[in-house]
């Protein structure tokens, strides 16, 4: 069968794009499989190396009518260089390297693509994904660069976030080396807003609120503060100092013997700080004598703020009231503690916050609360951790979120100083799931501590063995310090212009064709751009073995079915538990 010559040539290359015409774009379709929009195609240069495209439109343009009325077709394709074929066989991504002028142009076929993403070795290849163009392509990824950086997934509700989370972490579980049973090291703790991922993951190590240990005199500063003190309240400045202080005396009271500060990850007792502020509100000295403090019945004289303060720990004590010729008023007794106590008062009290200020959260040794994150419980170990956190009140969410995500990082820190090969050899993988809830772009105090414990994380992680995959419906709402760390992403639809807008711009690679789909997008259909990828692709996620429990539900489908009624009283009673 004689060649098919293709009529095609290119007729102008700018920085970023390559324009060619056709003549006959049937010849040009038949020595391709597929000829669309997001077709690969192939651009020769003389030196027997080519550049590799994807089309990005095309346009027809009508030549002026002969004598008897006909006018002649011709085709202009634009398409984006995204790297070039060397004559060694390796691809190279960039489309800079055209030679002028390129000889040839024609569609890439399957074989062609498939050689390039099966440039990746072996030991390194990670799959999750193939070309949405034509699923019989793997996509592969180099697992080391995918994982070994942060990674983002993004995508409006129904897109396939989760079930494209899932299936990397169930491909990550599974993946090992020959000569072994049993768990792989993988360590993955997922932050689940919704209770979605159990159903994915039925061996992972589950965590709801009801089991959930985390400890309040692990909390630093920032998370007290946010937790104890009223935003915008007058009186801050002097609240946060004064507990500042008996926080620090209280931990050298309860261990004593220890250098400690008040960062120092020990136990103290928030009772006793209640009694002492208490105590402090109440307080009245003598007159005459204002070193001596009126305790009703045992006035005391104290050599100094650190002995008055371990009286005022042991309980409530009663004062003498205020007279103008006996007694006056102590430095905190003038209303600015009162609102202080009542908050702390109540977040002490409430039920919903056990897993808090349990007292048995005292007791617990600190390897206990740390092995239950990274699920090295004796006997229940686990690759993946999974916190669920829609059982945690939203005013201590963040709190919870940054705590955990400083335990989770000084772990990792700690690991590495102390291991004599210098790295870490249980590299951790924390998943942010709905993460602009509490990592938003805006400057809310109440964000603080976890927008610090999560940039901390996205900054100097990779460092120590920790990364993160950020997983949002609202990346325009989502901290850029996060994001801009982040160097593989995962861009599924976007039906929001403010969020296609900055996704666009967060990514790394011009990528005209790709980003402009990102409103068009399938469920479960994504754009894989970052480090770790051959070349930005359109890919569609492979089917998860086990699904999150993240499906929409079919509201016709059941509103078809006969009435059913409702038992009130167990959902009452979850409702106020």
């Amino acid at each position: 069968m004689p060649e098919v010559k293709i009529s095609a040539e290119v007729i102008s290359v700018f920085p970023n794009k390559v324009r060619i015409a056709v003549s006959d774009i049937e010849s040009f379709k038949i020595a391709g499989e597929l000829l669309a929009v997001g077709s690969y195609l192939k651009i020769f240069d003389n030196n027997d190396c080519f550049i590799v495209a994807i089309i990005e439109n095309f346009s027809i343009v009508m030549s002026d009518p002969d004598k008897e009325g006909k006018r002649d077709k011709s085709y202009i394709v634009e398409a984006v260089p995204l790297g070039f074929i060397n004559s060694s066989g390796e691809f190279i991504r960039g489309g800079n390297n055209i030679a002028i002028p390129p000889k040839t142009v024609e569609p890439a076929k399957k074989e062609d693509i498939q050689k390039i993403y099966d440039d990746i070795k072996d030991k390194d290849r990670f799959c999750f994904s193939k070309l949405a163009q034509d699923t019989s392509i793997t996509v592969p990824v180099d697992g080391n660069k995918f994982f070994n950086k942060h990674i983002a997934i993004v995508g409006s509700t129904g897109s396939g976030k989760s079930h494209a989370l899932a299936k990397i972490i169930q491909e990550a579980i599974k993946e090992k080396n020959i000569g072994y049973n049993g768990l792989n090291n993988s360590h993955i703790i997922i932050f689940d807003i919704h209770d979605e991922y159990k159903t994915a993951f039925s061996s992972a190590s589950y965590i709801n609120v009801d089991q959930l240990v985390l400890p309040y005199w692990l909390m630093n500063s920032d998370e007290l503060e946010e937790l104890f003190l009223e935003s915008g309240d007058f009186n801050n400045y002097n609240q946060s100092s004064i507990l500042n202080r008996l926080v620090t005396e209280n931990k050298k009271l309860n261990n004593p013997g220890q250098k400690i500060e008040y960062g120092s990850p020990v136990v103290f007792k928030i009772n006793e700080i209640l009694n002492c502020l208490v105590n402090l509100s109440k307080e009245t000295k003598n007159y005459k004598n204002q070193d001596e403090i009126s305790i009703k019945g045992a006035s005391k004289t104290f050599s100094g703020d650190s002995e008055k303060y371990k009286c005022y720990f042991e309980k409530i004590l009663e004062f003498e009231e205020p007279k103008a010729q006996n007694f006056s008023k102590g430095s905190f007794a003038d209303g600015s503690l009162d609102k202080f106590i009542s908050r702390l008062k109540n977040k002490y009290s409430d039920a919903r916050l056990k897993f808090l200020f349990d007292p048995a959260v005292e007791s617990l040794k600190f390897e206990e609360i740390l092995r239950q994150f990274i699920s090295y419980k004796t006997g229940k170990e686990s690759n993946v951790t999974i916190i669920d956190l829609s059982g945690v009140p939203f005013e201590v969410l963040s709190i919870t979120v940054s705590l955990i995500s400083r335990i989770l990082f000084d772990y990792a820190y700690f690991y590495k100083k102390t291991n004599t090969s210098s790295i870490n050899e249980t590299p951790l993988l924390v998943v942010y799931e709905e993460a602009h809830k509490y990592v938003p772009k805006n400057h809310l105090a109440k964000f603080n501590a976890s927008r610090f414990a999560i940039e901390r994380i996205a900054k100097e992680g990779r460092k120590y063995g920790i990364t993160s995959i950020i997983v949002s419906q609202r990346p325009s709402e989502v901290s850029e310090t996060i994001f801009s760390q982040c160097s593989n992403f995962i861009a599924m639809r976007l039906t929001n212009p403010e969020d296609q807008n900055y996704v666009r711009r967060l990514l790394p690679d011009t990528l005209g064709p790709l980003t402009e789909s990102l409103p068009i997008l399938q469920a479960g259909e994504a754009l894989l751009i970052g480090d770790s990828v051959v070349m930005p692709s359109l890919v569609k996620i492979d089917p998860c073995t086990n699904s999150p429990s993240s499906n929409d539900i079919k509201y016709l489908e059941e509103w078809k079915k006969e009435w059913k009624d409702v038992a009130f009283d167990p959902i009452i009673k979850k409702w106020q538990k």
